[in-house]
C-alpha cells in the first residue's frame, strides 16, 4: 500500500467505518522544501515554529522558499529538551495573530505535536517540515502533550502537508533515526494488544487497518541495515512507513493501531524522569526496549494454566500508597483517571479463564523477547543501556503501573490482574 493511496482513504472498508485523510500533500524526497511554495500557495501570512535544532536543519531554506509569505518566525530556545507544556503552548499561542493564516512547523515529535495544537485550537491550518523520521505523529490526529505533569492526547487535525527532504532526515541524530525505527518494531507488541482487548473486552478492531500496519512493520525490518547506514534510500522509506502508520491511526481516529503497552511504559518513563529530575531515552528507543519488556511478559503469561489463575479483591490502600510513592506530584490525576475508568473494580479473571485458549494464541503470535531483541540491537540500540539507565526496580514498577497513565487495555492490565490477584506467587 503506497502512501498516495492511503490518502485516498477507504469507504468500502468491511470493518463498516468510513475511513480518510484530509492530508493534501505527502512530499519525502530531496530538496523537498522546493516544493513549499506549491503547497502552501493559498497562504500569505505564515508563521514559521522551529527550535534551535531544527532551524539549524532547514529552516533557512524553508524561509528562503517562502520568502515575504513568511510574517513571523517563532524559534523556541529552551535550556534542555524542549518540553511540549503549558508555557510552550502559550508562548506559540502569544505569536498568532489576526494575519497568521498558515502555521508551518519545521521539527519532529514536539514541535509537530505543538503546532498541531495549537493551530487546531486557534482555527487555523498547519504544514509540517519534517526533520527527522523519528516518530510516528505527523500524520495522526492527536497532539502529544505533558499538561499539569500528565502525559495527554489530545485531539488535533492532521496537518495540510508533511514536507521531508530526505538528506535533512539523514543528517538527523542518530538517537532519533534510532527511535524512529525503534517506533514501528514497537507496533510488534501494540497490535498484539490490540487484538488481546477485543478478545478479552470486545473493542472495536479494523482488520484492514491492523494488517496494513503489520505490512509497514516488516518493510521497517527490512531496511534495518540501511537504516544503521544512514542510507538517504532507507531514511526516506523509514519516514514513509512513519507517516503511513500516522495515516493508519487517523482512519480510526485514535492511536490504537499504534500505541500499546511498549507506549505506555516509555509514557511512564519520561513522566516518572519530569517529576523526579531523572534522565529517559528517546521515545521511540524507550518503545522498543520496552517492547522487549512486555514480550517476556506474554512469555510469562504463556507459562501459566488457565484453569489455575487467582483472583483477589482489589487493595485499594496498596495500589494508590504504591501510585503516589511512583508518581508523586502527578499521582492524584493518575488515581483520578483510573476511578473515572473503574477498571479496577472488574473482576477480569472469569473472562481470562473461559477465553484461555484463544487468548494463548494471541499472545504466541508476537515475536518472542529473544528476536525483538535481535530487531532492536540491529541499528544499534542498546538493550542493555535502557536496563542499566531505569534499574530492575523503575522496570517493575512500570510493568505494574505504566498502565494506569492511559485508558486503554493491554497486556499490562492482564499481568496486573494476575500479580495481584496472587497468580505469580
Amino acid at each position: 500500500m503506497t502512501l498516495q493511496q492511503l490518502l485516498l482513504g477507504k469507504s468500502d472498508c468491511p470493518c463498516g467505518k468510513v475511513h480518510d485523510c484530509p492530508i493534501r500533500h505527502v512530499v519525502i524526497k530531496t530538496d523537498a522544501c522546493r516544493h513549499l511554495p506549491k503547497v502552501t500557495q493559498a497562504y500569505h501570512h505564515i508563521l514559521v515554529v522551529a527550535d534551535t535544532n531544527t532551524y539549524a536543519a532547514c529552516g533557512a531554506r524553508v524561509c528562503e522558499v517562502l520568502a515575504d509569505r513568511v510574517c513571523d518566525t517563532l524559534i523556541y530556545t529552551p535550556e534542555g529538551i524542549l518540553v511540549p507544556d503549558e508555557s510552550a503552548i502559550a508562548a506559540l499561542r502569544a505569536r498568532v495573530s489576526d494575519r497568521v493564516d498558515l502555521i508551518l512547523g519545521i521539527g519532529s515529535g514536539v514541535i509537530n505535536d505543538l503546532c498541531k495544537f495549537v493551530s487546531f485550537d486557534c482555527g487555523l491550518p498547519y504544514v509540517i517540515v519534517a526533520t527527522a523520521p523519528s516518530m510516528d505523529g505527523y500524520a495522526s490526529r492527536g497532539a502529544a502533550l505533558i499538561l499539569d505533569g500528565m502525559k495527554v492526547t489530545l485531539n488535533a487535525a492532521v496537518p495540510q502537508a508533511i514536507v521531508a527532504d530526505v538528506d535533512v532526515l539523514a543528517a538527523a541524530p542518530m538517537d532519533m533515526i534510532r527511535a524512529g525505527y525503534g517506533d514501528i518494531i514497537g507496533k510488534y507488541s501494540c497490535l498484539n494488544d490490540w487484538r488481546l482487548s477485543r478478545e478479552v473486552r470486545g473493542e472495536y478492531l479494523c482488520e484492514y487497518v491492523l494488517q496494513a500496519t503489520y505490512d509497514e512493520v516488516e518493510k521497517t525490518v527490512a531496511l534495518a541495515d540501511g537504516i544503521a547506514a544512514r542510507s538517504p534510500e532507507a531514511i526516506g522509506a523509514l519516514m514513509e512507513a512513519l507517516v503511513a502508520v500516522g495515516i493508519l491511526m487517523a482512519y480510526v481516529g485514535n492511536s490504537r493501531p499504534a500505541s500499546g503497552s511498549e507506549h505506555h511504559m516509555s509514557h511512564y518513563f519520561e513522566i516518572v524522569g519530569l517529576t523526579r529530575g531523572e534522565p529517559y531515552l528517546p521515545h521511540g528507543i524507550d518503545v522498543c526496549c520496552s517492547a522487549v519488556q512486555t514480550a517476556l511478559l506474554r512469555e510469562k503469561l504463556l507459562s501459566l494454566d488457565g484453569s489455575a489463575l487467582l483472583s483477589a479483591a482489589f487493595d485499594r490502600e496498596r495500589y494508590e500508597r504504591d501510585v503516589r510513592r511512583i508518581y508523586g506530584t502527578v499521582a492524584d490525576e493518575v488515581i483520578a483517571l483510573q476511578n473515572k475508568m473503574g477498571w479496577y473494580d472488574t473482576n477480569r479473571i472469569p473472562a481470562y479463564r473461559e477465553k484461555w485458549a484463544r487468548i494463548r494464541e494471541i499472545l504466541a503470535d508476537c515475536p518472542t523477547a529473544e528476536q525483538l531483541l535481535a530487531l532492536v540491537t540491529r541499528v544499534g540500540i542498546s538493550y542493555e543501556d535502557f536496563c542499566a539507565l531505569y534499574g530492575d526496580q523503575k522496570i517493575k514498577d512500570g510493568l505494574l503501573y505504566a498502565k494506569d497513565l492511559k485508558d486503554r487495555y493491554t497486556v499490562l492490565w492482564m499481568y496486573c490482574d494476575l500479580y495481584f490477584g496472587g497468580t505469580f506467587a
